[in-house]
């Protein structure tokens, strides 16, 4: 990869920030983390299969601190490095997807 990160360091970075942001808009951070707090408390999911939905969500919307967030919890959770590539492969073919057809959104727009 052209981007290389230390995980551990971006992740303590975040909190520092988080910390820094809370202090600024203390509403807006508890707001976050209410809402992060009730999509945990999932009862028909288990744990691994949230955490799966997180990264699929993460890549497709490229946001790191997710990714830091969720790949932890996805181990936590006892997820492999195979299911998590699974679990990538479905994001990664949806994101094509998506691309093919807004494809043909562009070939209408072309004809109207």
């Amino acid at each position: 990869m052209t981007e290389v990160k230390n995980w551990a360091d971006y992740s303590a970075g975040l909190t520092t920030r988080g910390k820094e942001l809370g202090q600024l808009h203390p509403d807006i951070v508890k707001g976050f983390v209410a809402l992060s707090h009730g999509a945990a408390q999932t009862k028909h999911l288990d744990a691994k299969t949230r955490e799966f939905i997180a990264l699929a969500v993460a890549i497709t919307t490229k946001c790191d601190g997710c990714i830091d967030a969720h790949a932890r919890k996805a181990k936590a959770a006892g997820a492999t490095k195979e299911e998590i590539a699974e679990a990538l492969g479905v994001a990664i073919a949806l994101n094509a997807g998506a691309a093919y057809t807004y494809a043909l959104h562009v070939l209408d727009a072309v004809e109207d």
